[in-house]
């Protein structure tokens, strides 16, 4: 995979880009705090034998949901599938709820929606972001062991076709469930 440098309001960001240049259909990866772009390499592999081009994120840090649109537009990719990996898809919620016009579709993995009750929790003041939109397009849920109630609940939060994977037994899914999250992505990437 290629690493380019793309501005952005808050400085340059590095990039991991990779699969075939001729792909209509793109997915942008934003990753967990703290987690190297590479991680997402075994992901990525399956996503470009399936005709996906990817764009992986170096850090979450700092980036709005504003700031996502001007690095899509910089990369000359107009319409991609969003994916988020835990804190990551925390932001590719709010991402998602901003830009509604922007994407494709959205892969949330191991984070339900910011608005949705902590699991476990039955109180208002205990959601991570009550205010957070709900998003308008089709979404998948991936969540791991002891995803709990809150994602159950986050389907009230998608106004659009909405797909909850439970892989019941799994706790870090980017590296023991690779190719259950590339299947997911290139679902939510085709337009059937």
């Amino acid at each position: 995979m290629e690493s380019r440098r793309v501005g952005s309001e808050t400085g340059g960001r590095t990039v991991r880009i990779g699969g075939p240049v001729s792909s209509r259909h793109s997915a942008f990866l934003l990753p967990d705090r703290g987690e190297p772009p590479e991680s997402y390499d075994a992901v990525c592999a399956r996503l470009h034998n399936s005709g996906l081009r990817t764009v992986v994120l170096g850090s979450i840090d700092d980036l709005t949901p504003a700031a996502a649109a001007p690095l899509l537009d910089e990369l000359s990719l107009p319409w991609v599938t969003l994916v988020g990996y835990r804190a990551g898809a925390e932001l590719a919620w709010r991402t998602a709820a901003a830009n509604s016009g922007r994407f494709v579709s959205l892969v949330a993995i191991d984070r339900p929606h910011p608005a949705a009750l902590a699991a476990g929790h039955t109180d208002a003041d205990r959601r991570t972001d009550p205010d957070c939109r709900p998003v308008e397009m089709p979404t998948t849920l991936i969540v791991g062991s002891g995803a709990g109630a809150a994602a159950t609940r986050t389907g009230r939060y998608v106004y659009a076709e909405f797909r909850l994977v439970r892989l019941n037994g799994r706790t870090d899914l980017l590296r023991t469930a690779s190719h259950e999250l590339a299947t997911e992505i290139v679902l939510r990437s085709s337009a059937w």
